[in-house]
C-alpha cells in the first residue's frame, strides 16, 4: 500500500471520528431522528440529481439504506440524545464487525475460522464489560441502544455483499435514498410535528449555528468526503490492507471527546475498548491461504516420473540434474 494512500486511509479515520463530535453537535438543536432524516435528505437530492444508478437489485438498495442507514443512525441518534457518551459510542459500533462476521455465518452460509471466533468472542466480552459498566451508572438504555445501531449496520453491511456493486460509492450515495421518509415519519410519531417545527424554524437564529456547522460537516466531509476516499481505497488496494485502519476511529473518537466534551471514561471501559478493538482487528485479519508448496512439489515430482518413463520406454537417458544444495 502506497504511502499516500496510508496517509488517505488515515485521514479518512480522522474524519470519520470527527463525525461523532458534530452528531453531538447537531443534537444540541434538531431532534435526533429529525436529524437523522435532514441528514441523509440533504445527500439523497443531490444524489438523485446527479450520480448515475449504481446498477444493483433494488431490494438490496432499500435493505442496505434501511439496515445502514434508517436504523443505525435511528438508534445511534437517539442513543446519543439519551446520554451515550460521544467517544464511546464511537468504539460501541465497532460491534458492527463482528456481528457482519456472525450474521454472514448464519444467513449467508460463510465459514468461520478459529482467529475469527476468537476475535468476536473478545469483542463480546468487551462489550459486555462495557455495557455492565454503564448499568452501574444507571445508563445501560443508550449502550443498548448504540448495540442495535451496530447490528443495524451489519445488516447492512449483508444487503452491500449481495448487491455486488460495480461502483461502491454510487451504491453508498444512492442509499442515502432511503431513509429520510422512514425517520421523518420516525420522527413524526415520536417527536411529535412541533418539535420538529420549532427545530426546523429557528435553525438560523440564536446558537443554531453550531448544529447547522455540525451537520454540514455530516454530510461534507463525513459522508460525500470520508465516503468517496474510503471506496477509492479499497479499489486501489485489498480490503484487508486498507480495512484496519477503521480500527482508529473510536481512538479519534475518545480523544477528541476527552479534549473537547471533557468526557472521561473509566478505567474498566478503557480496558474493555481495548479489548474490543483488538477483538475487532483479530476477527477481521484475512485468512492465510494454504502454501501449495508440497503440492507443487508433488506435482513436478510425477511430471519428472512420466517423463523418466518415456524416456526409458524411448531407450534414452537423461542427464543427472543438478543440485542446488
Amino acid at each position: 500500500m502506497p504511502t499516500r494512500d496510508r496517509l488517505l486511509a488515515v485521514l479518512t479515520a480522522v474524519l470519520w471520528g470527527c463525525n461523532f463530535l458534530a452528531i453531538h453537535a447537531m443534537l444540541t438543536h434538531f431532534p435526533p431522528l429529525l436529524a437523522g432524516a435532514i441528514r441523509f435528505l440533504l445527500v439523497a437530492v443531490p444524489t438523485a440529481l446527479l450520480v448515475p444508478w449504481p446498477k444493483v437489485k433494488l431490494r438490496w438498495l432499500v435493505g442496505y439504506g434501511l439496515g445502514f442507514g434508517t436504523l443505525q443512525f435511528a438508534f445511534l441518534f437517539v442513543g446519543l440524545d439519551t446520554g451515550m457518551p460521544t467517544g464511546l459510542a464511537s468504539l460501541v459500533l465497532q460491534a458492527s464487525a463482528p456481528f457482519t462476521v456472525v450474521l454472514g455465518a448464519v444467513l449467508l452460509r460463510e465459514r468461520l475460522t478459529a482467529r475469527q471466533v476468537v476475535g468476536i468472542t473478545l469483542a463480546v466480552l468487551g462489550m459486555a464489560a462495557i455495557a455492565w459498566q454503564r448499568a452501574e451508572h444507571a445508563a445501560l438504555l443508550p449502550v443498548i441502544l448504540t448495540l442495535l445501531g451496530a447490528l443495524s449496520w451489519a445488516v447492512g453491511n449483508l444487503c452491500a455483499r449481495k448487491a455486488e456493486a460495480p461502483n461502491p460509492l454510487h451504491f453508498t450515495l444512492w442509499s442515502s435514498v432511503v431513509p429520510p421518509l422512514p425517520m421523518f415519519a420516525l420522527s413524526l410519531v415520536f417527536e411529535g410535528p412541533d418539535a420538529q417545527w420549532t427545530a426546523v424554524s429557528t435553525a438560523f437564529s440564536g446558537d443554531a449555528w453550531l448544529a447547522l456547522a455540525g451537520l454540514s460537516y455530516v454530510v461534507v466531509l463525513g459522508t460525500v468526503v470520508g465516503s468517496g476516499i474510503w471506496t477509492t481505497l479499497m479499489r486501489r488496494n485489498p480490503a484487508s490492507t486498507v480495512a484496519p485502519f477503521s480500527l482508529l476511529v473510536p481512538v479519534v473518537g475518545l480523544s477528541l471527546a476527552f479534549v473537547v466534551l471533557d468526557e472521561r471514561p473509566t478505567l474498566v471501559e478503557i480496558v474493555a475498548g481495548l479489548v474490543v478493538v483488538g477483538g475487532v482487528l483479530l476477527g477481521s485479519l484475512p485468512r492465510r491461504p494454504r502454501r501449495p508448496r508440497l503440492q507443487a512439489v508433488t506435482a513436478v515430482s510425477a511430471a519428472d516420473d512420466s517423463d523418466d518413463a518415456d524416456d526409458s520406454d524411448r531407450g534414452e537417458t537423461r542427464p543427472a540434474r543438478m543440485s542446488s544444495a
